[in-house]
């Protein structure tokens, strides 16, 4: 495991009340470090002595000290790194997001995300065709030495990481809870799986329940850590669509799979084609699109197509972050409704323990 320099004073500052990952990292950048942010939020009651900067009284930042030592002795011995954004284990992309998170939690190898990647995602009740494409790209990008981003939720999330593993590539998935709790609960065993061959990441401390707010949070870490988004199946009003959105903002290029145009599953994805997405029928398509030199990606054999009709692709119009193409407007502001109950933490050793479901 790994901590990073000042961890506890990273950490002191994460839990002060009312400061987000955005005013952390401005408070950081203007004093110089933790060290010196804390210093200059002492000696007040909370309230703001200049526009943008809170003061804390001793008491709170007593509290706030104490819980970061705790996080600490909980993280070294659960053997879960945390690395700041200071830090050069830090992921390169996700520093230049506008909403970088400043402490990431990791279970696993985080170097795998040194290497190029991709994020492969979509509905959790997924059709089979939706989960026997995600698997065949995850895992065709996976043999070419990318690496595979996805939330390890139900349906494509899962058959993406399930198919990097089969690949015996690298996968990385982005929680919205703690690294040592196991959602969805029957996903245990996959993020072991994950954990071994890859890297569990969060911005939360560890024991944090999933909760609905926390999912549209971590989709922009989904997207901020890779070059391309793939979505694999999406309703009009999935989730996969805010990752999308989210991927246009920070410059990342969104890739969607065509299905069958009588099933609601298929009606996000056909929407963003529509929009200027680019329609992906092989593996081949999202190199092609990235201008990645193939040189420098190991080899796999002969890509096959999509299940269906073959379809030429078309120009993608120039866009701007946040927009597909110039005729769409960007869609407004994401339904924040997600989310999920029931977990349970993955004790240190990889064995688990019973927890009682959160509350509904």
């Amino acid at each position: 495991m790994t901590l990073c320099a000042h961890a506890e004073d990273w950490l002191t500052l994460s839990f002060l009340p009312g400061l987000g990952c955005v005013l952390i990292g401005r408070l950081v950048d203007e004093a110089g470090g933790p060290v010196e942010a804390l210093a200059q939020l002492a000696g007040g009651s909370g309230r703001r002595d200049r526009p943008g900067r809170p003061r804390f009284d001793r008491g709170q930042l007593d509290a706030a000290r104490q819980r970061a030592q705790r996080e600490i002795d909980l993280l070294t011995r659960a053997d879960i790194s945390l690395v700041a954004c200071t830090c050069p284990a830090f992921p390169a992309p996700l520093r230049s997001i506008a909403d970088s998170p400043v402490l990431l939690s990791c279970r696993g190898d985080l170097d795998c995300l040194a290497q190029p990647a991709v994020a492969v995602i979509g509905s959790r009740a997924a059709s089979d065709y939706g989960r026997r494409v995600a698997a065949m790209l995850a895992g065709e990008l996976a043999g070419r030495g990318l690496t595979v981003v996805s939330g390890a939720a139900y349906g494509i999330d899962a058959a993406a990481h399930r198919g990097a593993l089969a690949a015996g590539g690298r996968t990385a998935a982005v929680l919205g809870c703690g690294v040592d709790v196991a959602y969805p609960r029957t996903h245990a065993d996959l993020l072991r799986e994950i954990a071994g061959q890859g890297v569990l990441l969060s911005e939360y401390p560890l024991g944090t329940r999933p909760e609905g707010f926390r999912f549209p949070a971590r989709n922009r870490i989904i997207s901020g850590l890779v070059q391309g988004v793939v979505v694999v199946e999406a309703t009009e009003k999935s989730g996969s669509l805010i990752t999308a959105r989210l991927a246009l903002d920070q410059g990342r290029e969104v890739f969607a799979v065509p299905g069958r145009i009588d099933l609601p599953k298929s009606a996000g994805t056909h929407r963003l084609i529509q929009q200027g997405a680019r329609l992906v029928q092989t593996v081949q398509d999202i190199l092609d699109e990235l201008s990645w030199d193939h040189r420098l990606v190991a080899s796999t054999p002969a890509q096959a197509a999509l299940p269906g009709p073959a379809r030429p692709r078309r120009p993608v119009a120039a866009r701007q972050p946040g927009h597909l193409c110039p005729r769409h407007r960007h869609p407004g502001p994401p339904d924040r409704s997600a989310g999920g109950r029931d977990p349970r933490p993955l004790a240190a050793a990889g064995t688990l323990r019973p927890c009682p479901p959160a509350a509904r």
